[in-house]
């Protein structure tokens, strides 16, 4: 049996949402027909990728594998079908947020600008937020990447933040600084575009454990498995109920920077480069 786009949209639709019920909304499919669907791709590639219950559809290890790699292929496919009709894109990457606070007034402004090349924000798990793969044309990351490869500029800086529960110990404290995490269990996303921090010698904190993305991060630290460390970008961006942040007063600035292969002519890229630059220099627009 043969399978398709289609196919790949419903088992990433059944990814986001938590069940197939809700899958078939966003698809704009019946229930019974988003069902038929990923039964197929399963008899497909003879594999289960969905344990079902009666209120929800949790992918197994197969299929959060599958919906990964399923949501860059379609990625890839939409990128091919604006080549072909000639429409000008740059996809911006990013990991946890492509600019905070900013994101929505970098949208803004872009359009405001009237340049016929439209600006896609797309999400990608990490170091170099699908840069690498050909998933993005360029990407807003917290490190500096490979210099043989890439070309990247600074356009703002941003202050490392804590994260942790609202229940955790340092639920009535205003700031925090590095050494107060020595010895407390630390919840590591290793998909994570920022540069490790350097700790003070002898006050690191310990690595409860990893996960795999941004929401994950966000759920284990919220239950209270660990607290984390991101950026102010990240504090705006996701508030779940049940996390606060704590800024780390003598943490150093994280550089924001805008990166893109070498060798690429990416129409607009100076100008996005400029707006960037103009919204992080602001801090409170």
């Amino acid at each position: 049996m043969s399978w398709d786009l289609r196919h790949i949209r419903c088992l990433v639709a059944v990814a986001d949402s938590g069940s197939i019920t809700d899958a078939a909304i966003e698809l704009g499919v019946s229930q019974p027909q988003a069902s038929r669907t990923l039964k197929a791709l399963e008899a497909a590639w003879e594999m289960n990728l969905v344990t079902r219950t009666s209120r929800e559809a949790v992918l197994t290890a197969e299929g959060r594998r599958a919906a990964e790699q399923g949501r860059h292929l379609l990625a890839f496919a939409e990128s091919i079908a604006d080549t072909a009709r000639g429409i000008r894109v740059i996809r911006l990457g990013y990991v946890s947020t492509a600019a905070g606070r900013h994101s929505p007034a970098l949208q803004r402004r872009w359009r405001e600008a009237g340049l016929n090349v439209d600006l896609r924000l797309v999400h990608h798990e990490g170091q170099l937020a699908g840069l690498g793969e050909g998933l993005c044309d360029a990407a807003v990351l917290r490190h500096r990447p490979d210099s043989s490869t890439y070309f990247s500029q600074e356009v703002g800086t941003e202050q490392l933040m804590a994260a942790c529960a609202d229940n955790d110990m340092w639920r009535n404290r205003r700031r925090l600084k590095l050494r107060d995490f020595a010895g407390r269990p630390l919840v590591v996303n290793r998909h994570s575009d920022r540069d490790p921090v350097a700790w003070p010698t002898g006050l690191e904190p310990m690595t409860a454990f990893e996960v795999a993305d941004t929401y994950s991060w966000l759920d284990a630290i919220a239950a209270g498995r660990g607290v984390g460390i991101t950026t102010e970008a990240t504090a705006h961006q996701h508030r779940p109920i049940g996390l606060r942040y704590l800024p780390i007063t003598d943490a150093p600035a994280v550089q924001v920077r805008l990166a893109w292969p070498r060798g690429q002519d990416i129409a607009g890229l100076r100008h996005l480069q400029e707006i960037l630059r103009s919204l992080y220099a602001h801090r409170h627009p």
